[in-house]
């Protein structure tokens, strides 16, 4: 008669553990590591403003970098969902806007949304197609006017007057850091929507 062999049993196998979700970033919260990582430059400095300024925020580092250009797109259509804004296309004046509505696009087009990108020139063509608004047409769409930063509001108006003049329907200004230097009041004020930013100064730590 044959008897199967008695298996010893093995070592206990480590428990698994299991990651809390408070324990994986957001991409809110990468994003803004990777803002003060990659993009804050103290120092004194002036601005395309004029104005002086204790410290620098370079956007370009984070809206063409290889992480943080979808976790640009993803936050920022978020903030506009969270917002009720609803629109077709997203874009601005160049250069600073224009990786913003590139990225804002590509996770849209991700999540099956069909939201276009557009680039406003800082001044009217006198040639060719003598557009100021590049890309798919803007007119009779709603649109919403993206840039990295904002201290005075003046890119962004200049973006908001060449959208209604190529006739898109503004529904709202989005930024990624708002300087808290007036532009909300300016924005609001002048081009009567809603002025929307993904992080403030203080979140930033920023003085």
């Amino acid at each position: 008669m044959f008897h199967a062999a008695t298996q010893k049993p093995g070592p206990a196998s480590p428990p698994t553990k299991l990651i809390a979700m408070t324990d994986i970033p957001t991409a809110r919260d990468r994003l803004r590591d990777l803002i003060l990582e990659l993009a804050v430059v103290r120092g004194k400095v002036t601005l395309s403003s004029g104005k002086e300024a204790d410290y620098y925020i370079d956007l370009r580092r984070v809206t063409l970098h290889h992480e943080a250009s979808a976790l640009v797109g993803q936050v920022m259509l978020e903030l506009l969902d969270n917002a009720g804004i609803t629109f077709q296309s997203a874009g601005g004046l160049t250069m600073g806007a224009d990786p913003v509505g590139t990225a804002l696009m590509h996770v849209a087009a991700r999540e099956e949304r069909a939201i276009d990108a557009f680039v406003v020139r800082k001044v009217q063509k006198t040639y060719g197609m003598g557009r100021q608004v590049e890309g798919p047409d803007v007119a009779g769409r709603d649109v919403v006017v993206l840039e990295d930063t904002s201290t005075t509001g003046g890119s962004a108006l200049t973006a908001v007057e060449g959208v209604r003049k190529a006739g898109g329907n503004v529904k709202a200004v989005a930024v990624i850091v708002d300087r808290d230097t007036g532009s909300k009041e300016r924005i609001e004020a002048e081009a009567g929507v809603p002025y929307l930013f993904a992080y403030s100064k203080d979140e930033l730590g920023l003085e």
